[in-house]
């Protein structure tokens, strides 16, 4: 273990590494739930499908970056991707659950031949600081809008198309029954906030926790809550794994390449744009995500190089493009790098030895999904918003005083939420900033790479709209 994982050469013990990985596996535990109540919104696929295919997915990214890499850091399938999947490629797009997962797939083929090859960081280059700034806090905000959205704070509205729901019970317009989760989603939101300040490692899971006990308490006060609550309950751990068999498993490769279900209303030319752009989507989001969270990460436990570099960079990402690959298979959206492990580097953790514990942690939640299934959307909306929190800071380093930069920065961040798609802010901020410097003057300062991908982006937007 001490040869392999090089424990006392950066000064760390295997009790530190365990500690770490469990406290890793605290602060993003909440995904399993999370993931799997926003993938229950699908036809096609069940809660406990998602469920488990998240569980696997984590177990088998966080082995490799832990094995490859020799870091202590955690995969899974990464928020804002798996709202892209479910909110744009699905309900936007028309694709099906197994036509979304092809997509995945791709993005984890593509990423790994970009990083053997090098391209990566060309791809990389060719996107705008601006632009790259601002994709975090675009899915910030569409993950908060999806939160309020999901706990029933913010509803549809005719006029204003959004619109804060009632709390006027004396009025007649609401009731207890339907304030009561509005209120537990703001309390688990001040919840986990409190827990943090306090730096309560996984305060996001005790928050989660905290408000699903408050919600069946309060559930009491309310007439016919619990009628038929046990009715479909199975406390048989198993079970979440026979769906997981008949509607996620190798789904992709059974049945995600019959798109005939979107040709039957649209053409084939429309349909390869679309694979091009949302595929490129995946993989630009996946990629910067990936390259945020290992730098803001590693620099936080004093890991980097003297160069400044991430250690093992190449492997960390070809495990973070494995996983992919591997998440499509089990049937679920990118998996990514959690800038949650963090937590676990705070604590103390060094080395791929706390990967693996946190591996461990994952693998046995597998066993748990009654338990999880039993966690309500109000609670789990909570988290939403509050990874939004999390994911807004990098406006700060947004130079709000250069037009230039905060234009395409401003588009990016709005055109999330806005049109309820992730790729829209992408495509518009390079377009913004594409036009901004060929008006101004500076179009030596666009990069090649720019160009093609601004272009594959309008492509997409006069084929498919």
């Amino acid at each position: 273990m001490e040869k392999f994982f090089k424990i006392k050469e950066r000064g760390t013990t295997v009790k530190t590494e365990v500690f770490a990985g469990i406290t890793t596996f605290m602060a993003m535990a909440y995904i399993l739930m999370v993931n799997a109540g926003m993938f229950s919104s699908l036809p096609e696929v069940s809660y406990n499908a998602i469920y488990i295919a998240t569980a696997i997915s984590a177990v088998i990214g966080t082995l490799f970056i832990g094995l490859l890499a020799n870091l202590p850091l955690a995969q899974a399938s990464g928020m804002g991707l798996n709202a892209f999947f479910v909110y744009t490629v699905c309900f936007g797009f028309g694709l099906t659950y197994a036509n979304a997962l092809t997509l995945v797939l791709l993005d984890g083929v593509v990423f790994i031949i970009l990083t053997a090859t090098g391209l990566r960081k060309k791809i990389f280059d060719a996107i705008p600081k601006s632009v790259k700034a601002a994709i975090p806090a675009g899915i910030g905000l569409f993950i908060a809008f999806l939160g309020f959205q999901n706990s029933g704070i913010v509803t549809n509205d005719e006029a204003t198309l959004v619109n804060l729901a009632s709390f006027n019970v004396f009025s007649g317009n609401a009731t207890w029954a339907s304030i009561m989760p509005m209120f537990v989603t703001l309390l688990v939101i001040i919840v986990i906030s409190v827990l943090t300040i306090r730096k309560v490692k996984g305060s996001v899971l005790w928050g989660i926790i905290g408000g699903s006990v408050v919600y069946y308490i309060l559930g009491f006060t309310i007439p016919g809550f619990y009628d038929g609550f046990g009715d479909n309950l199975s406390l048989n751990p198993f079970s979440a794994f026979g769906d997981f068999g008949r509607e996620a498993f190798f789904k992709v490769f059974t049945e995600g390449f019959d798109y005939s279900g979107y040709l039957a209303n649209n053409s084939v030319s429309s349909l390869v744009i679309l694979i091009a752009t949302t595929a490129l989507a995946f993989c630009l989001v996946d990629m910067f995500d990936t390259m945020g969270t290992l730098y803001g990460a590693c620099s936080q436990g004093n890991l980097l190089t003297k160069d400044g570099e991430v250690p093992n960079m190449n492997k960390a990402m070809l495990a973070d493009a494995l996983a992919t690959t591997v998440g499509s298979m089990c049937g679920t959206s990118t998996v990514t790098t959690f800038v949650e492990s963090s937590a676990g580097i705070a604590e103390g953790g060094r080395t791929g030895l706390a990967a693996m514990v946190s591996a461990a942690m994952f693998f046995i939640a597998m066993f748990l999904s009654p338990i999880a299934a039993l966690i309500p959307g109000c609670a789990t909306a909570a988290a939403l918003i509050y990874v939004g929190i999390l994911m807004i800071k990098c406006v700060k380093d947004i130079d709000w005083n250069d037009i230039s930069v905060a234009a395409p920065a401003f588009v990016t961040i709005v055109m999330m939420p806005f049109t309820y798609n992730i790729s829209y802010g992408i495509a518009f901020g390079l377009i913004t900033y594409v036009f901004i410097k060929l008006f101004t003057g500076k179009v030596k300062e666009i990069n090649a790479g720019t160009y093609v991908i601004t272009l594959l982006f309008l492509i997409m937007f006069f084929l498919t709209h």
